[in-house]
């Protein structure tokens, strides 16, 4: 059993499991979720809301960190809670031998949230801000005795989102008629600009939904451990989505949607991985291959990709709290630059043989972009 709100409000406080104060358009116009945005409907938090007169108000909100968590790279799998680091280097500074950090990631701070809204007859306007921390674990194993052990305990980064959206009511178009636009950034803090919000981003990979892993998945870490350094690397996401609401009669209403976002891994980071692969031998899709060859142009980890999503919807709604309706919706991924080993049509590109054979020129399929079309039809009795 799941609880999904139970939270008490009373003087401008609030305190339970309840929306996240960070979150604005939240999916509104939309049957699904299909949209990028942050879209946290039941976390548990402790906030306080200030109002100042007008419509204008501020809130501070303390709130869980593990339902804004996305898993930090680990090349040894898409769940491996292990991320091979070099920890001793020879006299001539050659990699000696490596071991793993823990980056299953601890509960130590709250996430904290503050929002600054304005709600008129107009509509609405808000900023919103978020700081999240990434925390992982020490080494795993120890090293050889007599080792020149180099990495220091990983230190923790404090990741962050600034978020603003606008809500414009036009009942001069038609009763009920509303117009959204929202824009997220995020530095170390994906799950708040919600860039996977299509496919979860609870592995360290996105690969279970219908259009990811087809011909590549898009990967949604906060952060890599540089294995040469030992030290986490934020990736960065931004997210833009419009949502239009009309209503052809009180009975009968659509929604117009789209929305675009990017995300981001630092070069170095890439790189580093790469420059690991030679030590460890790491295969399977989370390879990244050895930087200068043409695996690691065409290997798919830690890419640079972007995603677009568009749709629309009919509802139609016969009596008050009765909602029968359909909604389609078009969504593309694809890579920001170069081309991608093709997992459809070349699924055998990552065994060992094929990653010699391509990087001595042997013949490979490649992709830049996947989509999907979905229709979906939904019947809803509110109580």
């Amino acid at each position: 059993m799941t609880v999904d709100k139970a939270f008490i409000q009373f003087a401008g406080l609030t305190a339970g499991r309840a929306s996240s104060f960070f979150d604005f358009y939240a999916h509104d116009f939309e049957i699904t979720g299909s949209t990028l945005g942050s879209d946290n409907s039941s976390t548990n938090l402790l906030a306080y809301t200030a109002t100042f007169g007008n419509g204008l108000s501020a809130t501070l909100s303390i709130e869980d960190p593990v339902y804004r968590r996305s898993a930090i790279f680990a090349p040894t799998g898409g769940t491996s809670p292990l991320a091979p680091v070099v920890v001793a280097y020879n006299r001539l500074g050659a990699p000696l031998l490596t071991s793993n950090i823990d980056v299953v990631q601890r509960e130590r701070l709250p996430d904290f949230v503050g929002v600054a809204r304005l709600d008129q007859a107009w509509g609405s306007a808000q900023m919103s801000a978020a700081a999240h921390e990434l925390n992982v674990g020490d080494i795993v194993s120890t090293p050889v005795m007599g080792a020149n052990v180099s990495i220091a305990h990983t230190r923790s980064v404090q990741g962050w989102a600034v978020q603003g959206g606008l809500k414009i009511n036009a009942p001069f178009v038609a009763p009920g008629d509303a117009l959204y636009l929202q824009g997220a950034y995020g530095d170390g803090a994906q799950m708040y600009t919600g860039y996977s919000a299509w496919s979860g981003s609870y592995n360290t990979y996105g690969a279970s939904s219908t259009i990811q892993g087809q011909k590549f998945v898009q990967y949604f870490s906060d952060a890599t451990v540089n294995p040469l350094t030992g030290q986490l690397q934020t990736s960065q996401s931004f997210t833009a989505v419009g949502s239009y609401l009309h209503y052809w009669s009180p009975e009968w209403r659509s929604a117009v949607f789209g929305s675009y976002g990017e995300q981001s891994f630092s070069k170095t980071a890439r790189f580093g991985q790469g420059a690991l692969y030679g030590l460890t031998g790491v295969t399977g899709t989370n390879t990244v291959g050895q930087p200068g060859t043409r695996f690691f142009q065409l290997s798919q980890a830690l890419r640079d990709t972007y995603q677009f999503v568009a749709g629309a919807s009919l509802i139609w709604s016969p009596v008050k709290d009765l909602d029968i309706g359909v909604e389609g919706y078009y969504t593309q991924i694809g890579l920001k630059s170069g081309r991608a080993i093709d997992l459809d049509k070349d699924p055998t590109a990552y065994s060992t043989a094929r990653i010699t054979s391509i990087n001595a020129g042997g013949p490979v399929r490649t992709a830049t972009q996947d989509s999907v079309s979905s229709v979906r039809l939904r019947v809803q009795r509110d109580f």
